[in-house]
């Protein structure tokens, strides 16, 4: 049985874009973000494409890493 694609959340796509446009503004790559935020890549790549649905902790620690305010990286989101 083929299963439909799940729909990826507005929200969180939206946040994940965010988060991948500041961090490429920064110029810093997914490992390094990951490093900065003592996130696994492979979590911070789920964040940017929406797939992951991170706690206020995480989202602290992404903001922090990248310098940005935690308002900032909501900038645009709609529940």
């Amino acid at each position: 049985m083929i299963r439909p694609m799940p729909v990826r959340d507005r929200t969180l796509v939206a946040f994940g874009r965010n988060v991948a446009r500041i961090r490429t503004e920064r110029g810093y790559s997914q490992d390094k973000l990951a490093e900065r935020a003592d996130l696994d890549r492979t979590f911070v790549s789920g964040i940017e494409r929406g797939v992951r649905n991170p706690g206020i902790k995480t989202v602290l620690r992404v903001a922090r890493a990248l310098n940005v305010s935690v308002a900032e990286l909501c900038k645009g989101v709609d529940s």
